[in-house]
């Protein structure tokens, strides 16, 4: 009996120590004050960033958390909190509302592309498009890329534009890009 309670604490011990192993040894990407794991989903990764607070609620409140756990893979552009600030007073309190759901899918599926697109990716069809890669996005609805000084940047429909200011935070179901605008469909 004994012998049984000591092997399945070393054999406790040893997945930990394996896991831990293996998260340390991935290379990860600070967001929100929080390292980003290449093995974990897009929610997984988001739920621990400071900055992402508002668009996780916003996740949870479209009920699309479980569409962005899933295989995908996809590309996410992440507002942060500050982005969200941005709009005009009261609409992310009247978003989060059950009665604008639909309306906040299609919001939030604005910033999701099919696919996993890294930066390079991105910056090749700019290249390709002669200065303006024009993506479609899950919601139906296309997303402009482009580049200035150095920096990528994506514009909505209706001319507003949010710069990439972290790319590449890899995730096992696609990749996140952070931005620092919130971007909207044609209404």
């Amino acid at each position: 009996m004994r012998t049984l309670k000591f092997l399945k604490v070393a054999v406790l011990t040893f997945t930990l120590f394996t896991a831990q192993s293996f998260l340390a040894q991935e290379k990860t990407k600070m967001v929100g004050g929080a390292e980003m794991y290449p093995s974990k989903n897009i929610v997984e990764n988001a739920i621990n960033s400071k900055d992402h607070t508002t668009l996780v609620a916003a996740v949870k409140a479209a009920d699309l958390v479980d569409v962005l756990k899933s295989d995908g893979p996809f590309t996410v552009f992440a507002p942060t909190n500050k982005a969200f600030s941005m709009l005009p007073d009261g609409t992310v309190e009247t978003l989060l509302k059950p009665e604008n759901k639909m309306k906040l899918q299609t919001i939030l599926k604005y910033h999701v592309v099919a696919g996993k697109w890294n930066a390079k990716d991105i910056l090749k069809l700019i290249k390709k498009g002669n200065g303006k890669a024009m993506i479609k996005t899950v919601s139906g609805g296309t997303i402009t890329a482009w580049k200035k000084d150095g920096n990528v940047y994506i514009s909505d429909e209706n001319g507003g534009k949010a710069k990439v200011t972290i790319a590449d935070v890899n995730q096992s179901n696609g990749v996140i890009h952070v931005i620092d605008a919130v971007l909207l469909p044609k209404s």
